[in-house]
């Protein structure tokens, strides 16, 4: 197999694992094809009560320390289980005491090659341009193009975190626990951040979830965070990350219904840049609405559900069950 060289960039790569070996066997494969220098490997203790789940987490860090090309690698093995917020949040501050820029993958986030390209040029190109806190590989416009003047990126509030890329510089900005709240939510830019009051109601209910302690999540005070410094995502025109986690073994993604289930990674071609750093808002409102579930929302699944009957009743009354 050919190796693919990112060029003018000296890459460094978080791995952050758990339980799933034969998917992190998936992501080594790939980054071994890229061979990054820096590779940080990070894992989350195993789950008291849950059977052989110690077992399966030393199988995907032997996996994952196995590396066949010459790479500096440190790791963070965990020996008990802090939990999704705490060990993942926990693993990328780890990363950025070390390093000043690199890439984040999950055990179950398989990039394509140009996600890699994709993840350097941008990170080369707003490196020192604070109004940038996230390179993604992740687009969820189901084909649609977004761009401006046939560039290869738009920019999101949405920071996609399947496959990204960040600076120390936006990193320190993680508020976990959101003590920036109200300042937040009490700001004008938040209902101009969120102008449809059913968003804005769904990110609420997230945000008060992340206040009580009661959301694992590291992701969900991460996108808050990005928020409250109005930090935008630079995010490709095609998909170049897939997600191959879906399913009964996942933390959160465990429907296989779910839209963005094994969505194919595509090529991007040659990276072409935009001249202005712009919220694309119809792009976010598609977002929220068929990634995010706004539709749902909107309208719910059990008032669909009850319609449907309603409407069935009345006909098998009206029509008998002979149609």
């Amino acid at each position: 197999t050919p190796i693919f060289k990112v060029p003018d960039m000296d890459l460094a790569v978080l791995l952050l694992i758990f339980n799933r070996p034969v998917l992190t066997a998936e992501v080594i494969k790939r980054l071994a094809e890229i061979r990054p220098t820096r590779l940080y490997l990070a894992g989350d203790g195993p789950r008291k009560g849950r059977e052989n789940e110690r077992e399966l987490c030393e199988e995907a860090r032997r996996i994952a320390s196995e590396v066949t090309w010459p790479c500096e690698i440190r790791t963070l093995w965990r020996d008990s289980n802090l939990g999704c917020k705490r060990a993942v949040s926990g693993a990328i501050s780890w990363f950025f005491l070390h390093e000043e820029e690199g890439i984040i993958l999950e055990d179950d986030c398989l990039p394509n090659f140009d996600f890699f390209r994709f993840c350097s040029h941008g990170l080369n190109r707003f490196r020192n341009d604070d109004r940038i806190y996230v390179i993604t590989g992740d687009n969820f416009q189901n084909g649609v193009s977004r761009t401006e003047r046939k560039a290869s990126y738009y920019f999101s509030k949405y920071p996609h975190c399947w496959g990204w890329a960040t600076w120390r510089r936006a990193w320190r900005a993680y508020d976990g626990d959101l003590a920036c709240w109200d300042s937040l939510v009490q700001n004008p830019s938040w209902k101009e951040l969120h102008n449809d009051p059913i968003e804005r109601s769904h990110w609420e209910r997230l945000g008060t979830q992340v206040r009580k302690g009661s959301l694992d999540s590291w992701a969900t005070p991460w996108m808050f965070s990005v928020w409250y410094n109005q930090g935008l995502t630079m995010t490709p025109d095609v998909n170049l990350v897939t997600n191959i986690g879906f399913g009964p073994d996942a933390t959160h993604t465990v429907s296989w219904d779910e839209g963005a289930a094994q969505l194919p990674a595509c090529a991007i071609g040659k990276i072409l840049d935009t001249t202005e750093v712009r919220w694309n808002l119809a792009a976010d409102h598609y977002v929220f609405q068929n990634h995010f579930g706004g539709r749902n929302l909107r309208f719910p699944r059990s008032i669909l559900t009850s319609a449907k009957r309603i409407v069935s009743s009345f006909f098998k009354k009206t029509f008998g069950n002979g149609g």
